[in-house]
């Protein structure tokens, strides 16, 4: 079998450490390196050895008990959540890793929350366990609260066999097991069966302890590990595979990681989509080895691939979006007179061609970039510096808006240079909170050929389409093709591109446009005498909570707040709290912008300036350009809509 196993915490829980002595333990490196030694093996990046944390998804690879494991280490920061969510996204197995002293923190429950979206099975390690205040007893008991009731203490039968109470635990998820409990008694054969079962399914999530520096609990562990874990990939079905992560060699070429989820591939095999594979890579860390052949569950580098960007899938299916997304932007500051414009772009690109969120922006004469945080900053400037040597800064973060529309409005698009042609009319129409852009054609084939249909389908969602109050990226929104117009002759595909986004810059340009501002969602966690400056400072950021819930000595508030104020509250939280409160935010929706008015005049945008709402006619045998409001004067074309 061929098994992918990531591996996740909190950032300091030990993750690095545990996996150094998994994989000295099954002989996939020949000394253990260390965090703070700088020479832990996956954590070969030089930026990962300079600040002790790991910032991209590792990967190396053993054989175990007569299967082949794909090991990915993943990074611990809440700034790195992209990076984690897309190595989630091929695994098989989880290993979830939790201090003993800490507990759950805030970053645990977005792992958590992340594994359980992705229908992950979860194993759980218990670390740290010779600290000083380690309580491994509390750890499950608190896990039992806030992940979930269905933790299996299975300490017992890691070091030795199952007692009394695990066979019981495990007994009382099967039905055919407990009658069997009490007719004729514990099978360990029948036992173990349903425990890999129930762990795939995620009804169980086996838990055990250790200390990993020690090395302590970790090969009863693997045993574990082994035995537990099932897979079944088809190597004769056609091929289909998952890009999770792209990046580029020390030569700057383009590497697309791919999990293998289905079929084989050879080297100079074609995949879908026409593109030859001249190489197949097996990493190992940094180093490689290349393969002539990879079956369904490995994980390979295919070098050269274009147009392949992480959560799209090959052979079948459509690219899967990622749920985590950053709330912020930062401008890119830097001196250029030594450094063009167009030098930096090239090189940002780059980077946004390995982490997506980045989607780096030009607009106005300003770059800027998405980001998750501070330290992701920190981590870009490095990388800008190392990889091309420019030296960059950032601006202040600001939040990201979109924007949307608030009833419906028709545009008209006409592309008519000398020997080109294309119209089409479409009508945005308000779609529901969180739709994004969807597509509906009210046009009949008798007026424009559904080929040219299908195409005006396809440039509404080859790119972002921006709002006209501050350039900020259009959603909730469908567009409705009303009627089209080609020319026998004249039309090429390209017209109908310049048509369809003319029309939609048009139709906005007629809108009653309506700028949304992120509402982060927000789990907190603290001391229960701060309850009342708590409560008072969420007021203040119109936050909208539940009621308290206490558990021990501590409270707990859930709720949303607009992004743009709190996002400054979250560092006064810790110094609040005094470092013992727990904070978790997320992404949660879009709402209509409480300050619209001074965000739109301080943004300065000029809608005209930027994608164009106006169209293209030919008259005497040259073209010449209509202004967007006296577009429906010359279009070609009617439609019922018009008429009032």
């Amino acid at each position: 079998m061929r098994k992918t196993i990531g591996i996740l915490a909190h950032v300091d829980a030990g993750k690095t450490t545990f996996s150094e002595r998994v994989l000295y333990l099954t002989q996939a490196i020949r000394r253990l390196g260390r965090v703070d030694h700088q020479d832990a093996f996956l954590d070969a990046h030089p930026l990962e050895k300079q600040r002790g944390i790991t910032i991209f998804s590792g990967l190396a690879n053993f054989e175990m008990g007569g299967d082949t494991y794909y090991w990915l280490d993943t990074p611990g920061h809440v700034d790195f959540s992209t990076e984690m969510e897309r190595a989630v996204s091929v695994m098989d197995y989880a290993v979830l890793i939790v201090s003993c002293a800490e507990g759950v923190q805030s970053h645990t429950e977005t792992v958590w929350q992340l594994l359980r979206q992705y229908r992950v099975p979860v194993l759980v390690f218990l670390n740290k366990l010779d600290r000083v205040g380690a309580d491994a007893e509390r750890v499950i008991a608190q896990m039992r609260r806030r992940l979930s009731p269905n933790m299996l203490d299975m300490r017992s039968l890691q070091s030795s066999a199952m007692d009394e109470s695990l066979i019981e635990a495990i007994a009382e998820k099967d039905e055919k097991l407990l009658e069997r409990l009490f007719d004729s008694g514990y099978d360990e054969a029948a036992w173990m069966a349903s425990l890999r079962h129930q762990l795939r399914h995620r009804q169980c999530f086996p838990v055990c302890a250790g200390a990993a520096l020690e090395g302590k609990g970790v090969a009863e562990f693997l045993h574990l590990l082994s035995t537990l874990t099932v897979t079944a990939y088809d190597d004769s079905a056609p091929l289909s595979a998952r890009c999770y992560q792209v990046r580029h060699d020390a030569q700057g070429q383009r590497l697309c990681f791919l999990k293998l989820l289905s079929g084989k591939i050879r080297v100079k095999d074609e995949l879908p989509g026409g593109q030859k594979c001249n190489e197949l890579r097996v990493y190992h860390g940094d180093k490689f080895r290349p393969v002539d052949t990879a079956v369904a569950g490995d994980i390979i580098a295919i070098p050269g691939l274009e147009g392949i960007r992480p959560g799209d899938l090959i052979g079948s299916g459509e690219h899967a979006p990622f749920r985590t997304e950053p709330m912020m932007a930062a401008d890119v500051l830097w001196d250029e007179k030594s450094v063009p414009a167009f030098r930096m772009l090239q090189a940002l690109r780059v980077l946004e061609d390995e982490e997506p969120t980045l989607t780096v922006t030009e607009q106005s004469g300003h770059i800027a970039v998405h980001v998750m945080g501070r330290i992701q900053l920190e981590v870009l400037r490095e990388q800008i510096a190392s990889r091309f040597g420019h030296a960059v800064d950032f601006g202040p973060t600001h939040v990201l808006y979109r924007e949307t529309i608030a009833a419906p409005a028709i545009g008209v698009g006409h592309y008519e240079p000398l020997r080109h042609y294309a119209e089409c009319h479409v009508r945005l129409v308000p779609g529901n909170p969180g739709s994004g852009i969807t597509f509906r054609s009210r046009c009949h084939v008798d007026t424009l050929a559904l080929n040219w249909q299908r195409l005006i389908e396809t440039h509404v969602f080859e790119k972002t389409h921006k709002g006209v109050l501050t350039g900020a990226p259009l959603t909730d929104v469908c567009v409705e093709l009303l009627t089209g117009r080609a020319h026998l002759k004249h039309t090429e595909g390209g017209d109908f591109r310049q048509a369809t986004y003319r029309a939609i810059r048009n139709a906005l340009m007629h809108a009653k446009s309506v700028l949304l501002e992120p509402i982060a969602g927000f789990s907190l966690r603290a001391p229960s005498e701060m309850y009342g400056s708590l409560a008072g400072a969420l007021s203040r950021m119109q936050a909208e909570t539940g009621l308290p819930e206490y558990e021990e000595d501590s409270v707990i508030l859930r709720g949303e707040a607009p992004y743009a104020i709190f996002a400054p509250w979250q560092e006064d939280f810790l110094s609040l709290t005094h470092g013992r409160g727990a904070l978790r935010v997320w992404m949660s929706r879009y709402a209509p912008c409480r300050e619209q008015e001074g965000i739109v005049e301080k943004a300065g945008y000029n809608p005209l300036a930027d994608d164009t709402p106006d169209s293209v006619f030919c008259s005497h045998g040259a073209g010449f350009t209509v202004p967007w409001d006296e577009v429906r004067n010359y279009m070609h074309m009617r439609h019922e809509e018009f008429e009032e």
